[in-house]
Formats: C-alpha cells, sequence, structure tokens
C-alpha cells in the first residue's frame, strides 16, 4: 500500500512553529517549570552581576551596622561593669541601664534602615537583570548598579508602602493571641470561676487569626510585582503598586502558588546552607583552647570564625534574597505577555523579527 506524497506532516496543516526564545524564556504564556527554569537560567548567565551587586550591598550593610556597634560601644562601653559585673544580689541603676537600651535601640535601628535599604537594592537589580535577560542581551556590573540604585527610592516605597499594609492584619493577629494568653492566665489565676466563659477568647483569637491570615496574603499577592514594575516601566511607588494590581486580578491564585513555592525553595535552601556552616564552624571551634594564655590568638581565633560565618551568611543571604525577586521579576513579564500582548513587542526588541 502506498501513500501519496505530500508534506512530512501527513495530511492537514503544519504544527505552528515554537515560540522565539531569545533569552532565557520563550516569549509566550509561561508555565511554573518555566519561570523556575528561567530563574536558574538567569542566575547561571548574569551570576557575577548578581552577586556582585548583592556583596556589595550587604557588605556595605554589615560594614554600617560594624560602624554602628563601635560608635554605641566606644558611648555606652565604660557602663558594661556597672552593669553586667556587679556583686551577688546587687541590681544595677536604672542612670546606667537607660544609656545601654538607647545605644541598643540605635544599633538596631541602623541595622534595619542598612538591610531594609539593601534588600530594596537587590530588589531593583533582580528586574534589571531579568529585562536583559529575556532579551539575550549582555549587561555589566556597572550598569546593572546603576540601574538598581536609580530605581531604589521607588522599590523602597512599595515595599514600605506594603509592609504598611500587611502590619494592620498582623497587628490584629498579635492583639488577639495576646488577649487570649492574657485570658488563659486569669483563668488560671481565678479557678473559681469555671463559667466565666473565657473560652470564648481563644475561639475569637482563631477565627480571628484564620479571617485576617488570607487577607495578608492577598495583599502580599496583590503588590508582590510592584518592584519589577517600578524598575522595568520607571514608574513610583504608588503607580508601581496599581500596575502590580491590574496584572495580578484574575491571576491571583497561580501567582500565589508560584510565589509560596519559591519562597518555600529558597528559604529551605538558606536554612540548609545555615546548618552545613554549623557543622563545618563546630569543629574549628572545639579546638579552640579558651583556656590557653595568649589573649591575641584567641581573638584572631574568633576574628576567623566570625568572618566565616559573615560569609556564609552574605552566601545564605543571596539564596534567600535572589531568586524570589527573579522569579517574581518573570512572573511580571509573563503576566504581561498574557494580559497586554508583550511578546511581539519583546521579539522585535531583541531582533528576532
Amino acid at each position: 500500500m502506498t501513500y501519496p506524497p505530500g508534506p512530512p506532516y501527513g495530511y492537514g496543516y503544519a504544527p505552528p512553529p515554537p515560540p522565539p526564545k531569545p533569552g532565557v524564556i520563550p516569549l509566550a504564556p509561561l508555565s511554573f517549570g518555566t519561570v523556575l527554569g528561567g530563574a536558574f537560567a538567569t542566575f547561571g548567565r548574569y551570576w557575577k552581576q548578581l552577586l556582585g551587586v548583592t556583596a556589595a550591598v550587604y557588605g556595605t550593610a554589615l560594614l554600617l551596622v560594624g560602624a554602628a556597634v563601635g560608635i554605641a560601644y566606644a558611648a555606652v562601653g565604660d557602663l558594661f561593669p556597672a552593669v553586667f559585673d556587679l556583686p551577688s544580689g546587687q541590681e544595677p541603676a536604672w542612670d546606667d541601664v537607660r544609656p545601654l537600651i538607647v545605644a541598643f535601640v540605635c544599633v538596631w535601628l541602623a541595622a534595619m534602615i542598612a538591610m531594609v535599604c539593601a534588600n530594596a537594592v537587590v530588589a531593583a537589580a533582580c528586574p534589571a537583570v531579568v529585562q536583559e535577560a529575556v532579551l539575550g542581551r549582555p549587561t555589566t556590573f556597572g550598569a546593572v548598579w546603576r540601574r538598581a540604585w536609580s530605581r531604589m527610592p521607588a522599590v523602597l516605597g512599595t515595599v514600605v508602602l506594603t509592609s504598611l499594609l500587611l502590619l494592620l492584619p498582623v497587628a490584629l493577629v498579635a492583639v488577639a493571641f495576646a488577649g487570649t494568653f492574657a485570658a488563659l492566665l486569669s483563668a488560671a489565676a481565678d479557678s473559681d470561676a469555671p463559667g466565666s466563659g473565657l473560652w470564648v477568647v481563644p475561639l475569637v483569637a482563631v477565627v480571628l487569626a484564620l479571617l485576617i491570615t488570607p487577607l495578608a496574603a492577598w495583599i502580599w499577592v496583590k503588590f508582590s510585582l510592584a518592584p519589577a514594575a517600578a524598575v522595568v516601566e520607571g514608574q513610583g511607588a504608588v503607580a508601581s503598586m496599581r500596575r502590580s494590581s491590574f496584572l495580578v486580578r484574575d491571576s491571583w491564585w497561580r501567582l500565589f502558588g508560584c510565589l509560596l513555592a519559591i519562597g518555600a525553595m529558597a528559604s529551605f535552601a538558606g536554612w540548609l546552607i545555615q546548618q552545613l556552616l554549623s557543622v563545618l564552624v563546630t569543629a574549628p571551634l572545639a579546638a579552640v583552647d579558651f583556656s590557653g594564655d595568649d589573649p591575641g590568638a584567641l581573638i584572631a581565633s574568633f576574628a576567623v570564625l566570625f568572618g566565616f560565618l559573615a560569609v556564609g551568611q552574605l552566601v545564605s543571604q543571596a539564596v534567600v534574597s535572589l531568586f524570589p525577586p527573579l522569579v517574581a521579576s518573570l512572573l511580571y513579564v509573563d503576566q504581561r505577555i498574557r494580559k497586554e500582548n508583550l511578546a511581539p513587542e519583546l521579539a522585535r526588541a531583541a531582533g528576532v523579527f
């Protein structure tokens, strides 16, 4: 039996050609596996730029925190013996404790500001790199740094505003659980009134938590694409949050699953790195002679160990802080492809047609 000559696909039309792929992702609606693969491909191609920015910002943040600790110790270090080196049974004076509390609060505020700004720079660097990675174009550390630093205020604004919106439901849950704890303590202290109805308070707290936790998750996903919009579109914080809300609309559950999965994966990887570092540090720490007469050698040993831990913390922070923004940036591109037909424009920008 013979068949008539024809195209290699047999009868009918040939299948459509695959979408163009000038960079790390095909220019078409993406699945989670494609997004995840694109994030790994982006890191593999641009790891020098990404790790360079991460090391620069977090290293600078650590230096600023160290400087704050040094300034605080120089200011209140003389009060440590009066607070921590007292005879047994003697309480420190409030005039000695108060400066230490003020110094601790100042150091904590400096550390929080430094880390929040560092996170904002990294969150701005990831969309800047993804924008080039999608088009398959090379970039440099200097270009990524300038772009991330210039868009850092807008990204920081989106992070701060989103955090403030999340703070209200979290505070309500905290107040509910604090009230529950206080009610349980009161019930335990007043055991003569078993019918006082205090069992309602835990029930109300649980119901409130169940109602508020989905609200917090909804806010988190709703504005998750705002940093990418702030960098790629060059908009301000509020306008970027509006863009994120528009892009997330009708795709909340899919984005929630993607962001939750990558967040869990990044957290597990960071935890695993910390555990490995703890194991590696335990052996050298056990070999240190704490009873030795050479304080210089002891200080040097601790300096080496703390330096090793600092480097490990930077590596762990790089994993935790880089991959979620990379995935969020690719999801931003995916949503614009789905809702705004961005694929032809990206193909033209990449020179595909």
